[in-house]
């Protein structure tokens, strides 16, 4: 298959809504990561997603929408849902709601409830109303890799496996949004992004955070949103996450660098602005500031990508705490890592 990489015209647009349509699959940026897009209504386009991805059937999808009026055939509307819409729609959030029987089973691997969000990237916005469909997209990368932030990540994972590629630039957030279950008492956060569980509670009141954010699924735990699995978003290379005091994770950063590069691994350190000069012998890639965890964010995965390009292959990585937005990146760290950590004082 031959795959088109065009800028986001009137002309690339009316052939997304055309294929879209017909049941193929288009690529397309979102503020959060770029998506990977199918007729949610079709099942078989929707196994299509699966397909190409290499995805597992038990992941679910988010059904993307342009106008509330599509949820009529989509899912069950609370109050609460409503008020969020109000507050953060289009945006990062997505919503977990009891679905509707028009929406097949692909779609939700399976669950009574279906993912829905209404994304805020102009490219976006327009794709879905050229098309005037309900889109299921995961996020358009091979499964289990770090998520496209912009149309050449794209490329190079899905050439020849879909047949276009709408590039709208380079993703504002940098990393998917925020689900958000609203099927049980209360508010649960399944997957953080960037609305936080403090701005959420700002509009509808406690908000729990599910358990398996900062760990691996359970045997026999389900994938109740997308961007649960035990490992995910991940490089080639071995993932560690070192914490601990600042400086002894520098200290840290370093000695696990020397000892990986002198067994003759291509080894790298993943470190804030703050410490690249102190860590300038241990191949430093910048991750962003310390106490700035929504640029840490915004450079993640796209820093991930570069240390394949490098073809690293042991990979030791500072954290961020694990509040507000740094919730978010630690969730994606820990599933990059497949939560494998080290405590600093323990190395040095």
């Amino acid at each position: 298959m031959n795959t088109q990489l065009l800028p986001a015209t009137e002309d690339s647009l009316a052939l997304a809504a055309r294929l879209l349509a017909d049941g193929q699959l288009v690529a397309f940026p979102t503020e959060t990561v770029y998506g990977l897009g199918a007729h949610a209504m079709d099942a078989q386009a929707v196994l299509g997603i699966f397909a190409a991805k290499g995805r597992p059937g038990d992941n679910p999808l988010i059904v993307h929408i342009h106008d509330r009026s599509q949820l009529e055939d989509i899912c069950e509307v609370n109050e609460n849902a409503l008020r969020l819409m109000d507050a953060f729609w289009p945006g990062p959030l997505t919503i977990i709601l009891p679905r509707k029987n028009a929406v097949p089973y692909a779609v939700t691997a399976n669950l009574e409830t279906v993912a829905v969000r209404m994304p805020s990237h102009p490219v976006a916005l327009a794709m879905l109303q050229r098309c005037g469909l309900p889109i299921a997209a995961p996020s358009a990368n091979r499964s289990g890799k770090p998520s496209p932030t912009t149309a050449q990540h794209v490329l190079a994972d899905m050439d020849g496996r879909i047949p276009l590629i709408l590039d709208g630039g380079e993703s504002d957030v940098g990393l998917e949004s925020t689900v958000l279950s609203l099927v049980s008492e209360r508010p649960c956060i399944l997957r953080p992004g960037g609305i936080t569980q403090s701005m959420l509670e700002a509009v509808v009141g406690p908000v729990d955070l599910a358990g398996s954010i900062l760990r691996p699924l359970e045997k026999g735990e389900k994938a109740l949103s997308p961007g649960m699995m035990y490992k995910h978003y991940s490089p080639d290379g071995q993932v560690t996450l070192i914490e601990g005091a600042e400086n002894d994770v520098v200290e840290a950063l370093r000695r696990l660098y020397a000892h990986a590069a002198g067994e003759g691994h291509r080894a790298c350190v993943m470190c804030f602005t703050e410490h690249v000069n102190a860590l300038a012998d241990c191949a430093p890639h910048d991750i962003g500031h310390r106490n700035d965890p929504a640029e840490v964010a915004h450079r993640l995965f796209d820093t991930l990508r570069r240390l394949d390009d490098e073809k690293m292959d042991v990979i030791f990585s500072e954290v961020v705490p694990p509040e507000g937005v740094g919730l978010a990146v630690m969730n994606r760290l820990g599933r990059a890592a497949a939560f494998r950590t080290v405590q600093a004082e323990n190395v040095i």
